[in-house]
């Protein structure tokens, strides 16, 4: 038998009721995930990329402003994603897919 809340549910409690397993929860979190990318690479990488996507596959999509920062990002690949990982406290990112910015 399940319990009985005594009095009204907070909104935000009810919410994450709500979204916890479902398909728009999931992108939700994903999503978070994006708003940890400049804390995690610091302050000189951040200032050239742009964190822009994350798949369901776990495929970040960052955006670069040039190619020599891309070809430098790329082999840093891997400690970012760990960076970005811890940061973000899940394991969300699996690899990353670098752009150069238009």
């Amino acid at each position: 038998m399940s319990e009985r809340r005594k009095g009204p549910a907070k909104v935000g409690e009810a919410l994450a009721d709500l979204l916890a397993g479902s398909a728009l929860g999931a992108r939700i979190a994903r999503a978070e995930v994006l708003g940890h990318w400049g804390a995690a690479v610091g302050p000189q990488i951040a200032a050239v990329t742009l964190a822009r996507a994350i798949s369901e596959q776990g495929t970040l999509t960052v955006s670069v402003k040039s190619s020599a920062w891309m070809q430098e990002l790329s082999m840093m690949e891997r400690t970012l994603i760990a960076k970005v990982n811890k940061q973000a406290g899940r394991d969300e990112i699996k690899k990353i897919r670098w752009e150069l910015q238009r």
